[in-house]
């Protein structure tokens, strides 16, 4: 209960999904664009932004509870 990491969940999981769609939203665009003709380069590689930043958010997400479990370990330790 005193983490914080409850109160934060919600807001991170709101932004995930955002970041989610936009990248769909995206993705769609840009197979549209495909099917007109050659596209430009930035409509080619505009889903990559939101790709590396739903990447790393899930790569933060993944390494939380370890870092959280480590921080805790180590305070705990050097208690004892």
């Amino acid at each position: 209960m005193g983490y914080g990491l409850h109160a934060v969940a919600p807001r991170r999981e709101q932004n995930d999904t955002a970041r989610c769609i936009t990248t769909e939203v995206i993705a769609i665009a840009n197979f549209v664009a495909m099917s007109l003709g050659e596209p430009p380069l930035w409509v080619v590689y505009s889903p990559l932004l939101p790709l590396f930043l739903l990447l790393f958010s899930g790569l933060y997400l993944l390494a939380l509870p370890y870092a959280t479990s480590w921080r805790r370990g180590q305070r705990t330790g050097g208690q004892e």
